[in-house]
């Protein structure tokens, strides 16, 4: 079944009175949601019995949740020593991941610098692959690891990049950031045809099977000549992109991905706002 869900506590959350992921079940199940992103994003910092205490309250409310690695992973940094804490901070967050009752990890794959962009990408492909066999090595490969596509111009996440890292082994499926695409791309994300042309790219690479249940983040983003600024809501009417056509392409190809929104402070609100629009959409289908 197809899932919504917020990134993390919105502002009303904490309006309400609520402080604690524990809540976040509640309030998530409560809103009409399936999901929750919780994201360890300065660093892999939960303890077992905090991880064991979020675990029993998703699960007493039957909420699905997925984690976020830490954003300073880069597998495309020339040092090796930095590689190394890349392929920790993924593996750690994968067994918390798993101590939370979750099963998708969902990480940045890689910044540019100062080499070529042929370059970066061919070192973030090699250590991808050493990240597969780690994967496996850590007993982790019942865990849906996910590689995200990029807002800004100078990171490492085109849909074709992110394609070509979910080929090398069925551990990985698409992150695909819809706001970070018509960010990096300068709003090119109108038309249900221009959501369907970037899901064809990830179907020709991975098949049907494997896109089927894949992860979703989606928000309005603020862009200039080098891709996201900020994170905006469902408010703004400039910068986009509109969920609707999105909404038609995954129902055209009956896909039902995980989706996570973004929003800046509404993020549960707009989570809402996509699960009634989408309904609608199938409803008039």
């Amino acid at each position: 079944m197809i899932k919504f869900g917020p990134s993390g506590n919105c502002e009303s959350f904490y309006a309400a009175g609520f402080e604690h992921t524990e809540d976040s079940a509640r309030f998530v199940k409560e809103y009409g949601l399936d999901c929750f992103e919780y994201s360890f994003g300065r660093g892999v910092n939960l303890t077992e019995r905090k991880a064991a205490s979020i675990r029993a309250a998703f699960e007493e409310q039957g909420v699905e949740i997925s984690v976020h690695a830490p954003y300073f992973i880069n597998f495309a940094n020339p040092d090796d020593e930095m590689a190394e804490k890349s392929y920790g901070y993924v593996l750690d967050s994968g067994k918390m991941a798993r101590a939370m009752g979750g099963r998708r990890i969902v990480f940045h794959p890689a910044a540019q610098g100062k080499d070529t962009r042929e370059a970066a990408f061919s070192r973030t492909l090699d250590r991808v692959k050493i990240l597969r066999d780690r994967i496996y090595l850590n007993g982790l490969e019942d865990m849906i690891f996910c590689p995200e596509t990029m807002g800004k111009i100078a990171q490492i996440g085109t849909v074709e990049e992110i394609a070509a890292l979910c080929k090398v082994d069925p551990v990985f499926t698409p992150c695909v950031d819809f706001g970070h695409v018509n960010a990096r791309e300068q709003g090119s994300l109108k038309t249900e045809k221009d959501y369907c042309d970037r899901l064809d790219i990830l179907l020709d690479a991975i098949g049907y099977e494997r896109m089927k249940h894949f992860h979703v983040h989606f928000s309005k983003i603020q862009y200039g000549a080098k891709g996201e600024i900020r994170h905006l809501t469902f408010e703004d009417d400039v910068f986009g992109p509109a969920f609707e056509p999105l909404a038609a392409a995954l129902i055209r190809y009956d896909l039902e991905p995980y989706i996570v929104s973004e929003s800046a402070g509404t993020q549960t609100e707009d989570a809402m706002a996509m699960k009634e629009m989408y309904f609608r959409s199938k409803a008039g289908n």
